[in-house]
């Protein structure tokens, strides 16, 4: 058995060269993007106002000028009128081009209209100078870059883009990726299972985990049998980038999985590691490019394994990794085999740190403990007591902030 660390270094030794595809701006939320958004001319593109009011020259009300004559109004999305005059003033809306010869925007808040032909506008507070104006330029000159690759595209992302004129994005194409569930005892999830059978989970919670990267797995059950598996992930193999399977892979006479990887020419990389739950994963690859995560069959093994090595290797893959967050036990903790263990933890927010309350559950087969859970605390192997306050890496599967 290898270490979670060395587990870990194996893994990241195989990767992956992501393509990219042209998506429509509608549909490319949460898509990473593999292109530069840059300016297409200045932000603002010209001198804008901010607040409805009067647009004033300061000059004229410094010299003395507390009222203006009002010569028109100048309406967002229409081209900017003149002021004639250092003492005429336009009523402007927001959003609109700041009229030539004014330089300040004054509230009606703040202002007295009178007349009727001839309007006048009398300032009841003072001014200062280009208030209320966002200046040409000031948020970024053209040309300039606003969106760099290798970014998620949220909202914000979107807006940007569509600023800039772009109807379509180039973004990361996904992997192709399938979940091979394994074992006579699964059915599908819309049967009845007989008393000595189950409905097949450890794919539905795996696909939907791949939802983050938007990939779309395709999903397999191979029964226990050595030519079937043989047969089926031959297949496989040369269709997709990425194979996911889940059980199979212990010591079991009917664990057929390594045996036909290695007739198929898989290259392993390692079988078994020091941890808990999760000791049979078994990782390859295969001279066709693709990389094998084959995780044990029990829920909550199969589902660690995910959050903790595949989950940062996809992470890497979209050069969006980020180091793990750590967080503090709120109680003692002993484990007694010398094994990294993993254990399930409700995690709480508390004035900016990271609380992680253990979660004890019924073993790996446990699934429902997930529910009750929010991620895994990495406990490290050479230890068996684990104090509260100390800090440990999180590998949450929910949003915390949720």
């Amino acid at each position: 058995m290898i270490t979670v660390a060395a587990a870990e270094r194996l893994i990241n030794d195989h990767t992956l060269e992501l393509e990219s595809e042209l998506v429509s701006l509608v549909h490319a939320g949460g898509r990473v993007l593999k292109e530069t958004i840059r300016a297409d001319r200045d932000f603002p593109p010209f001198n804008r106002v901010t607040m409805d009011g009067i647009a004033i020259n300061f000059d004229h009300w410094k010299q003395g000028g507390a009222d203006f004559l009002i010569q028109g109004t100048q309406a967002a999305g229409s081209p900017p009128l003149k002021i004639d005059s250092s003492n005429c003033a336009v009523e402007v809306m927001t959003g609109a081009v700041l009229p030539e010869g004014a330089d300040t925007i004054i509230p009606y808040e703040v202002i007295e209209i009178s007349g009727e032909s001839n309007r006048r506008a009398t300032l009841q507070v003072v001014p200062k100078k280009g208030q209320n104006v966002h200046m040409q330029g000031t948020d970024r000159l053209e040309g300039a870059t606003i969106i760099k690759p290798w970014t998620i595209l949220g909202a914000p992302e979107i807006g940007v883009a569509a600023t800039v004129g772009k109807s379509t994005l180039k973004v990361v194409k996904p992997p192709l990726v399938a979940i091979i569930a394994t074992g006579d005892e699964l059915v599908a999830v819309d049967q009845t299972p007989l008393p000595h059978q189950i409905r097949s989970s450890n794919a539905a919670t795996l696909a939907d985990a791949l939802h983050r990267w938007k990939i779309e797995p395709d999903l397999f059950h191979i029964v226990d049998d050595l030519n079937g598996t043989t047969d089926k992930l031959a297949g496989l193999l040369e269709k997709y980038h990425i194979l996911i399977l889940s059980g199979g892979v212990s010591m079991g006479k009917f664990d057929y999985v390594p045996q036909a990887l290695e007739q198929l020419q898989v290259t392993r990389h390692f079988h078994k590691i020091r941890q808990r739950p999760g000791k049979p994963f078994w990782f390859g690859s295969h001279k066709s490019g693709t990389v094998v995560f084959a995780f044990p069959g029990n829920p909550v093994s199969s589902f660690m394994c995910f959050n903790r090595y595949l989950k940062p290797w996809l992470s890497k893959l979209f050069k969006l990794h980020k180091p793990p967050l750590m967080a503090q036990l709120t109680e003692d903790l002993h484990f007694e085999p010398d094994l990294t263990y993993f254990a399930q933890v409700k995690v709480e927010l508390d004035q900016g740190s990271i609380l992680a309350q253990p979660v004890v559950g019924h073993g790996s087969g446990d699934l429902a403990n997930l529910v009750d859970a929010d991620g895994f605390l990495e406990l490290p192997g050479g230890k068996n007591h684990f104090s509260k306050g100390e800090l440990y890496p999180l590998y949450s599967y929910r949003n915390l902030r949720s």
